[in-house]
This record gives structure tokens, sequence and C-alpha cells, in this order.
């Protein structure tokens, strides 16, 4: 990512804002926050998404530095305070779109593999494990190429990378991560964060929010299926960032 990209580039992909947060559409190629190795992070832009508040907002929970979508920001501390409440009790619905090698068994189906972060020297991953934390990700087959699936799926907790060790479990490794798939893949990482629903005010109905899939992904879920539907009109987002271009 170019140190002089614009720094109100995300005032351009907020997908729904409100009194209480904001729901952006994240690009893939760029981290949440500043990691132990420093370099550009989506929270040094949040400046420019205080629309008349004194404070920028917070980040209410994570995506992958690869992942692409629905990304929630409290406005305020009262407002990450109850959005901290939803997500830590599961009560925030989160779908994510996949494109994986291979297929699963069955049209749609339950993962249920407790997961374990092991760190090593130079780095850490995600392992099952029988003692690890409690790990559940519904999935549902949305389309089929050659040799690759279309999935929605719907984790029911948490964990750090839980889609893609599921998948990978399954046999079904996400195309492009290099980590828990083929090494030797180039392509982006095609895991998209769809839509999330929050039951963010009791008196009114859940928000729900959908973000359009990245233009790193349009090729392959074409390839199974997808035709645009109620993405027809919508804004199609650009290459990731660091992506190369071609």
């Amino acid at each position: 990512m170019s140190e002089s990209y614009p720094a109100d580039f995300l005032a351009n992909r907020v997908l729904y804002r409100d009194a209480m947060m904001l729901v952006i559409d994240k690009p893939a190629g760029i981290p949440v926050h500043q990691g132990p190795g420093g370099g550009p992070n989506l929270e040094q832009y949040f400046d420019a998404l205080r629309y008349g508040l004194p404070r920028a907002p917070g980040l209410a929970h994570r995506l992958d530095r690869d992942t692409s979508g629905c990304l929630v920001l409290g406005r305020h501390r009262r407002a990450l305070a109850r959005l901290g409440r939803l997500f830590e009790s599961g009560r925030v619905e989160k779908i994510y779109w996949a494109v994986v090698e291979g297929a699963p068994g069955q049209e749609e189906g339950r993962i249920d593999l407790p997961l374990q972060k092991v760190a090593r020297k130079d780095a850490w991953r995600m392992f099952a494990d029988p003692g690890g934390q409690p790990s559940v990700t519904d999935y549902r087959v949305l389309g089929r190429a050659e040799g690759r699936t279309w999935l929605e799926c719907r984790p029911r907790t948490g964990r750090t990378h839980q889609i893609r060790v599921h998948l990978a479990a399954i046999g079904c490794p996400i195309l492009g991560d290099t980590i828990y798939g083929r090494q030797d893949q180039t392509e982006p990482l095609q895991l998209h964060a769809r839509a999330i629903t929050l039951p963010l005010y009791p008196t009114k109905e859940p928000i729900l929010v959908t973000a359009p899939p990245p233009f790193h992904m349009l090729a392959a879920l074409s390839a199974c299926g997808w035709s645009g539907g109620e993405d027809a009109d919508a804004d199609v987002r650009e290459p990731s960032i660091g992506a190369s271009e071609s």
C-alpha cells in the first residue's frame, strides 16, 4: 500500500452508518491494526470516519489481512462496549464467501473442530486439536466449477483463521491460502466477509449489511455460477491493496 494513499479512502467504502456504528468494506491486503513489524494499517485512516465526533471510531472485531468485506467499527466507547457484548455472546450473524479447491462431500454441513494456536520461532499457526478451543463453522455449496467450489460459510465461533483451517481440514483449502493450502499459489486469498447482521437496538429489527464481492474474486465466482444478482448495480471494488494489476 502506498504511503500517499488518500487519507479519506475509507469514506468511499462505508456501507452503513448510524449514531452508534459504521460498517466499512475492508479491502484485502492490509491489516486492520498495526502489527509488531509496523507498516500501513486501516486504523491509521479512521480519523476520516469521525463524521463530527471528537474521536475516531474503533474496531469492534477483526478481519484477517487478506480477507475483504464487512468490518464493524464502534463510533464511541459506549458503542464499542455494546458491540463487544454482541460479538462475545455470539449474537452477531456473519456470512463469508469462499472459493475453495475441490468440493465438500455434502451440499451443506457443519465442521465442529477445536482449534489451538501454536507459536513457532518465526510465526504462528492454528491447528486442529481436540484440546483446543471449541470451533464450529456451517457451510453450504452455492456453485461449482471444474476443481473449485463456491461456499457460503457461517462461523458459529470466532477463532482466528477459523474458516481457513476448517475448510482445509475437510480437504477444501481456500484458493490463495498459502498457509493452510498450497504454498505455490500466487492469486489473492478468495475469502470475503459477505454480510453481517447485528441486533444492535432492542426495539428495532437487526441491521443487515452486505459487501459486494471484491475485484480479485470476480473471475472465480463467475466460473462457479455467480451472475451478479443483487450486486449488479453495486460498486464492485478495485483490486486488493498490494496485489498486482494486469
